[in-house]
């Protein structure tokens, strides 16, 4: 494992040491990158991912980011367009998730659609500003949910996971809760009212 320290580079310097060291690989390896601020998480996940690499994020702490990137071999492009700084990726969109699997139907199948919608908000290139988790919903930001690692990297880029403190206790989840924060409904009707876009699955 190559680790980057990036922590209190500003930009474009954390995605400048990044391609340094993925064009330094002779085969697989694994890339831990650190940062201090969701802009650079943004702006390296995003090289990354274009010169091929498996990108993930997760937010340590205030002001602390790790991003672990997997790569085959020598980054497939040398992306130096990549280096720019890149705006804010994120908008005043909230993503509305109100159940743990999407859809009407068979069960099943609506729990891996809910898992690939999550997903597919990752790959966005304008992310959301907030996501909000309540009734089943509130179990996708838990112990044991498939989407944790995706929701990680989420909150990693600045997006604001939030999860309905109500609905954790009746599931009996408020003290396995593994990303973002805990909200109530005053807050969750006041920030959907003050998006510009709602999307619910």
């Amino acid at each position: 494992m190559i680790t980057v320290n990036a922590m209190g580079d500003n930009c474009p310097i954390p995605v400048i040491k990044t391609k340094k060291a993925m064009q330094e690989l002779s085969g697989p390896d694994t890339i831990e990158v650190l940062v201090d601020n969701e802009i650079a998480v943004q702006n390296v996940t995003k090289m990354a991912a274009s010169a091929g690499g498996n990108v993930s994020s997760e937010k340590l702490g205030d002001a602390q980011f790790k991003i672990t990137i997997q790569m085959d071999g020598a980054p497939q492009t040398d992306g130096d367009a990549e280096a720019a700084c890149m705006p804010d990726a994120r908008d005043n969109t909230v993503v509305v998730v109100s159940s743990d699997r999407m859809g009407i139907g068979n069960d099943e199948l609506g729990k891996v659609l809910i898992k690939g919608f999550i997903f597919a908000v990752t790959q966005l290139d304008t992310l959301p500003k907030t996501m909000l988790f309540y009734n089943g919903g509130a179990t996708l930001t838990a112990e044991g949910s498939d989407s944790l690692e995706d929701l990680k990297s989420l909150e990693a880029q600045g997006v604001e996971i939030m999860t309905c403190g109500t609905c954790l206790d009746y599931y009996g989840l408020k003290e396995k809760l593994v990303v973002g924060s805990v909200t109530n409904m005053y807050s969750i009707v006041e920030t959907m009212a003050s998006a510009s876009k709602i999307i619910r699955p």
